[in-house]
């Protein structure tokens, strides 16, 4: 036993990760406030309008707050395995370890977890991040890891998307990565306009752009899909690391689809029932008719029939009127 347990005491201690995306809390607390104050002006709203309207509000924040949240989630693509492997190097200890493999498109996450979690001494429990955005130096995280003398398990499943690995998995899944989160941040600007069209009210531009919001959408699971190499395996013994699609890809496909449907939807009843889609807007015609009014008020007044006969009148007709009168 040491003085102060081992540790300087005018030194803070190691930093631990926080076990939450703080990016993700910020997104899903802002959308949440937005729904929250609209719930609370609901009841300002009469008729069968109000059910439409919350509708409205519901589906229009889940489509934003999906296609903002899926750029900073880490679960496109995940695999897990359980082993029997080496646990450092320079060392003969072999630990039973669950790996994870969590691929987002901002980088890599490599999970290890022990069977149990306390063997060989030591809590085994790691969540390593590489990164690969445009600011980002992959490889210099993994020289990072290197340095730290993350547990070979980790540093094994890296090392595979690096630069300098035979693989050649970094540039296809950075490359796709990128384009996947560009087409998505064009899909959130075109989901923003739909939302202003739908609100002014012009309903088959808004129906237009909702529908090119849905084709952005699932063009960006095409390009985080398109890449023309193999897997290269991750092998543990006899045991193999497979990924699979995860949450996030699945949930902006059924994103995209659902704002497909809505956006057909929108220009189908606008062109063969737009009485119905009126209704569903709060369009009625009751609105209709005091906007028309509104705008009629608007207008200089015509002059009443009375007056235009009277100044149509000949004026010898009316020369003969007066010389009668005397």
């Amino acid at each position: 036993m040491t003085l102060w347990n081992g540790s300087f005491p005018f030194y803070p201690g190691a930093s631990e990760c926080f076990p939450f995306d703080t990016t993700q809390a910020v997104i899903a607390s802002v959308f949440l406030s937005i729904l929250a104050t609209f719930i609370i002006i609901l009841p300002g709203i009469r008729g069968r309008g109000q059910l439409f309207w919350f509708l409205r509000v519901v589906m229009g924040l889940f489509v934003g707050a999906v296609v903002l949240t899926v750029q900073f989630t880490r679960d496109w693509e995940t695999g897990w395995v359980t082993a029997n492997t080496s646990y450092k190097s320079f060392s003969l200890a072999v630990v039973n370890v669950n790996v994870g493999l969590h691929i987002g498109l901002a980088g890599v996450n490599v999970t290890l977890v022990g069977n149990p979690v306390n063997q060989v001494n030591e809590t085994i429990n790691y969540n390593e991040h590489f990164a690969w955005s445009f600011k980002a130096d992959y490889d210099r995280s993994y020289g990072e890891g290197l340095e730290k003398g993350l547990p070979s398990p980790i540093l094994y499943v890296a090392e595979k998307f690096t630069t300098q690995s035979p693989c050649s998995m970094h540039m296809q899944y950075r490359i796709s990565s990128h384009y996947t989160s560009l087409t998505l941040w064009m899909a959130f600007c075109t989901w923003l306009i739909s939302i202003l069209l739908f609100s002014m009210p012009i309903l088959l531009y808004g129906g237009c752009m909702l529908l090119l919001t849905a084709v952005l959408m699932l063009s960006s699971l095409l390009f985080f899909t398109a890449r023309n190499t193999l897997k290269c395996p991750i092998l543990f013994g006899p045991a193999s690391l497979n990924t699979d699609y995860g949450g996030s890809f699945w949930l902006t496909l059924a994103t995209g689809l659902l704002c497909l449907l809505l956006g057909l939807g929108v220009i189908i009843l606008n062109s063969m029932q737009p009485e119905k889609l009126k209704l569903v807007f709060n369009l009625d015609k009751g609105k209709e008719e005091e906007e028309e009014r509104w705008d009629k008020s608007c207008l200089p007044a015509e002059p009443s029939s009375s007056a235009q006969d009277v100044l149509m009148v000949p004026l010898g007709e009316l020369c003969e009127v007066t010389a009668t009168q005397l």
